[in-house]
């Protein structure tokens, strides 16, 4: 009996304390803000937000795929962020297996950017992709099965360089160069 009690006095007290600050708002997403973007890479980098309003540089290449470069913003934490968009205009199915470059610990990160590189050209450094502990890359991962005429948002984080280096070169393997001005987030 005195288990019981106790059993259902403990239950009472967690479901009187699991509001959560007492704001009365559902568990899960905030909701956003119209422009809002996520506060870390991969939150929700799935699904397309709004329309990018700035073009940074547009790379075509093979199979007539086209990555479209809209921002690329540098946070006080070290790191800048390039995002965009890769848009299949062929006629058959892409698998981006050929973006995830030929180093080996980012070969976990499957059909992904991982092989993008950032370039200073006047500091003569080139950024790789940074990755977690398991060895994935920071940037968008699970790039197949992209059908003609999709559209897919990307992004790929790395470390900033110093904070006077602005103009970069953003390298993806298959693809050509394109110059890209990095803004402060």
């Amino acid at each position: 009996m005195t288990v019981l009690v106790v059993t259902a006095g403990l239950a009472l007290a967690l479901t009187s304390c699991g509001g959560g600050g007492g704001d009365d708002k559902p568990e899960g997403k905030a909701p956003s803000k119209s422009g809002a973007t996520p506060s870390s890479p991969g939150a929700d980098d799935t699904s397309p937000s709004a329309e990018p309003t700035q073009i940074l540089a547009q790379m075509k290449g093979e199979k007539d795929v086209t990555v479209t470069l809209n921002e690329a913003k540098r946070d006080s934490g070290g790191f800048v962020t390039v995002k965009g968009t890769l848009t299949n205009n062929g006629t058959s199915i892409f698998n981006a297996t050929s973006w995830v470059g030929q180093e080996i610990a980012v070969q976990k990160s499957g059909a992904s950017v991982a092989g993008a590189v950032l370039v200073d050209e006047a500091g003569k450094k080139r950024y790789y992709v940074l990755r977690d502990t398991e060895g994935k890359c920071l940037c968008t991962m699970g790039l197949n099965l992209i059908k003609p005429g999709e559209t897919r948002p990307i992004f790929a984080q790395f470390p900033a360089p110093p904070a006077a280096t602005t103009e970069v070169e953003f390298q993806l393997p298959t693809m050509p160069p394109a110059k890209i001005t990095i803004s402060e987030g």
